[in-house]
């Protein structure tokens, strides 16, 4: 099965002075996904509806700033004397891993300023961001961009990159691993699992959700990373596998931990725990 990369601009359209690209869609569509699944979710739970889509848009926010300023802080060299690039998301360059950080700490703002209690907010909201994710991948097929290393005619499942958007060292390659789409196939899974499965089982566990989704998120990374072929290496390996790595460990640490206390009947320690959130 051969996958083409579009030979299209990445333009969807042009209204004025505003332009629509085919990533930022994808992004929106996946955030616009999961604030439904989370709001229905939340509904279920008897939670304030309202805070939850307004806490799940400050998680937004958060992960976009979170990862276009770790991607620019991890590619610096590529910025350092062009800073009016650093708004340029529309051409690539955001990182997932810092998505999830500026995603945590735009829903912990939120719950500070509004004295909503943390977890049971954000373990809802966590359901539902492998499929703004899964969705959001196909943003970086409409851009050629998140592709693997080159694999021969005969690879069962391929991607075709047009040449003039192949790094040098791949130009007399045709066909790549397409792992934007082993990363959204990934994504939709644990979405599944998460949301469909596991989420009723773990809600008496604050924290719980969040941390398992940090761990199975951490070794999808880990098995797609070794043969993407555009990582940012630190060293003789690509930074997002030692960013996995450290995921993986805290992930199983904070379940750990979750499920200690929810056995003994008590949450993770969020502050303010004055008010709920729920109606």
């Amino acid at each position: 099965m051969i996958f083409s990369s579009p030979t299209i601009s990445g333009i969807l359209f042009q209204l004025g002075p505003v332009t629509v690209r085919y990533y930022g869609l994808m992004i929106a569509l996946g955030a616009l996904a999961a604030i439904a699944c989370a709001s229905s979710m939340a509904n279920r739970r008897g939670l304030d509806d309202q805070k939850l889509v307004n806490c799940a848009l400050s998680s937004f926010i958060g992960a976009i700033i979170g990862a276009r300023l770790y991607y620019v802080a991890l590619s610096w060299s590529n910025y350092a004397n062009n800073l009016a690039d650093i708004v340029a998301t529309w051409h690539g360059g955001m990182s997932l891993h810092g998505g999830i950080i500026g995603a945590f700490i735009g829903c912990l703002i939120y719950c500070k300023v509004t004295k909503t209690k943390f977890w049971p907010f954000c373990d809802v909201i966590t359901t539902s961001v492998p499929l703004a994710q899964s969705i959001g991948r196909w943003g970086n097929f409409f851009n050629s961009e998140a592709f693997g290393k080159p694999v021969g005619d005969d690879f069962p499942l391929k991607l075709f990159i047009p040449i003039d958007r192949r790094p040098m060292e791949f130009h007399s390659s045709n066909y790549f691993h397409p792992t934007f789409l082993y990363e959204a196939v990934w994504d939709l899974g644990l979405f599944l699992l998460l949301y469909f499965v596991l989420a009723n089982r773990l809600k008496n566990y604050d924290g719980m959700a969040f941390f398992v989704y940090i761990a199975i998120y951490s070794v999808g990374r880990l098995l797609i990373e070794p043969i993407r072929s555009d990582s940012i290496m630190a060293g003789t390996i690509p930074f997002p596998m030692i960013a996995s790595g450290v995921g993986l460990a805290l992930g199983i640490v904070g379940a750990a931990i979750a499920y200690a206390r929810g056995r003994r009947g008590k949450g993770l320690s969020t502050k303010p725990e004055a008010s709920s959130g729920e109606t």
